[in-house]
C-alpha cells in the first residue's frame, strides 16, 4: 500500500480540482492527491456544463451561494487572465413576456443589487431590442457581468497547476469503501488501496452514497436525486436570432431556470435545458438507467414528497422532453421567430439535486465536517463559477479541522 497522503480528494471535477488547488496554495508541504473513477477528468456535471459565467444575480444576498458565486466568479476570470483560459463577458437579459412576471423581475433586481452585482439594469422592450433584437418582451433586466466559458478547459488549466505544484491525479479509481484505521482512513478503491489521513468528498452526483460509506457513518438528512437536462442547439444559418443569452424569468420555488438561450464560447447557440429525473446518476439519455440509482431514489420518502410537491411541474416538464412542439413553444415565449426547424439535437447533462427528507429542494451550497473527513453534499449551479470560492472555503475548513 502507498505511503498515507495527508489529504486524499474524491471527485475529479471543478469542485474537487479547484478544492485541491486551494489546499496546495494554502499547505504546499502537505501530500495531496485527487481520485477520479472515470478514466479522464470533468467527465460530468463539468464537462456537460453550460459554460455560463454566473453574476450571483438569483441568490438570496447573504446565502452561501450568493457570497461564494460573487468572490469566486471575480476569482475565477483572475485565473483565467493568468493562465489563458478563454472566456468572455458578454451579458444576458432575463425577460418578462407576462405581467404575472414582472413582480418577480423587479426581486430580482433587488437581489441583483444586494449582492453586488455591477451595471444591472431594468429596461423596456425598446432597449431589449437593441441588445437581442429578435427577442420579445414587456420588461427585462440587464446583466452585463454574466459571461460564457468552457468548463473543461478550466478543469485542464486546475490539473496542469495542481500536477506542476507536485500534486497526483489518478484516474479510472472508482471509490468503493471507506476504512478507518488508526488515525487515519484506508480508501479501498478500483485501483488499490490507499491510506490517507484526511478525505475530502466532492464526488458531486456519487456524493450521497460516499458520505455515508464505511462504518458507522451517519445516514445523510437529504439524498442526491438526479435531474437531466436536456439541450437544443440552433442551426447554424438561424444562429442570428439570438446575440449573447436570454433567459426567462425563473419560478422562485424551483431552482431550475427554465430554458433559455446560450451562446457558446465554442461557438453556436443552445437552447435548453428542461429539467427531468434521471433514472441513472449519469443518465445522460432517457433510455439509461440504473436499477442501484432507481432504487436509492424511489426507496426515499423525500423523493416522493417531492414529487407530490411538484407534480405538475414535473410533468410539464417530460412532455417538454418528449414534445419537440412544446420545448419550440417554450422558447418562442422569449424568441418568437425560433421554428421547429431551427432546432437540432443537442447534448444533456445531470444535475446533482440535494432533497430533503421533507421534500424540499435543497437550494443553497451544503458543505458539512465530520472527525477527519469534508463532505461537499450540495453544490449545483453556480457550483462551477464559484469553484475557487468553494476551495477557498473547504482549505480554511481543512486548515482548522485537520491541523494542516
Amino acid at each position: 500500500m502507498p505511503a498515507p497522503c495527508d489529504v486524499t480528494i474524491i471527485g475529479g471535477g471543478i469542485i474537487g480540482l479547484a478544492t485541491a488547488l486551494k489546499l496546495v496554495e494554502s499547505y504546499p508541504r502537505a501530500k495531496l492527491m485527487i481520485l477520479e473513477k472515470e478514466p479522464a477528468l470533468a467527465r460530468h456535471q463539468t464537462g456537460h456544463n453550460s459554460g455560463v459565467i454566473h453574476s450571483g444575480l438569483y441568490y438570496r444576498p447573504g446565502s452561501v451561494k450568493a457570497r461564494t458565486c460573487v468572490a469566486g466568479r471575480k476569482a475565477l476570470l483572475r485565473f483565467c487572465e493568468e493562465n489563458g483560459v478563454r472566456y468572455e463577458v458578454c451579458g444576458k437579459v432575463v425577460v418578462a413576456t407576462d405581467e404575472s412576471e414582472i413582480p418577480r423581475l423587479e426581486e430580482l433586481h433587488r437581489r441583483g443589487l444586494a449582492n453586488g452585482l455591477v451595471g444591472l439594469e431594468m429596461i423596456g422592450p425598446e432597449r431589449l431590442r437593441e441588445l437581442e433584437p429578435h427577442a420579445r418582451g414587456l420588461k427585462a433586466l440587464y446583466v452585463p457581468e454574466t459571461g460564457i466559458i468552457d468548463y473543461t478547459e478550466v478543469a485542464e488549466a486546475y490539473a496542469r497547476r495542481l500536477r506542476s505544484a507536485g500534486a497526483e491525479i489518478r484516474t479510472a479509481h472508482r471509490l468503493l469503501d471507506v476504512i478507518e484505521s488508526g488515525d487515519g482512513l484506508v480508501l479501498q478503491t478500483s485501483g488499490g488501496d490507499y491510506r490517507t489521513r484526511h478525505l475530502v468528498n466532492c464526488g458531486g452526483l456519487h456524493s450521497d452514497v460516499i458520505a455515508e460509506m464505511g462504518r458507522g457513518a451517519p445516514k445523510l438528512r437529504h439524498r442526491i436525486v438526479p435531474f437531466r437536462g436536456e439541450y437544443y442547439k440552433i442551426a447554424p444559418e438561424r444562429s442570428f436570432l439570438v446575440r449573447n443569452l436570454i433567459y426567462p424569468v425563473p419560478d422562485p420555488a424551483f431552482p431550475f431556470l427554465g430554458v433559455h438561450f446560450t451562446r457558446m464560447i465554442r461557438g453556436g447557440v443552445e437552447a435548453g435545458p428542461n429539467a427531468v429525473l434521471a433514472f441513472c446518476r449519469e443518465g445522460y439519455r432517457m433510455r439509461d438507467v440504473s436499477a442501484a440509482d432507481l432504487w436509492r431514489t424511489a426507496s426515499f420518502g423525500g423523493f416522493w414528497a417531492m414529487a407530490l410537491r411538484y407534480w405538475r411541474t414535473g410533468c410539464g416538464e417530460f412532455y417538454r422532453s418528449l414534445s419537440k412542439a412544446a420545448f419550440v413553444r417554450a422558447l418562442r415565449r422569449l424568441v418568437p421567430e425560433i421554428g421547429d426547424a431551427d432546432l437540432v439535437a443537442g447534448g444533456a447533462g445531470v444535475r446533482a439535486q440535494a432533497v430533503a427528507a421533507d421534500g424540499a429542494l435543497v437550494d443553497d451550497f451544503v458543505i458539512e465536517q465530520r472527525r477527519n473527513a469534508i463532505h461537499v453534499l450540495n453544490a449545483p449551479s453556480p457550483g462551477a463559477t464559484a469553484s475557487l470560492a468553494i476551495g477557498e472555503t473547504i482549505a480554511r475548513m481543512a486548515g482548522a479541522a485537520f491541523a494542516l
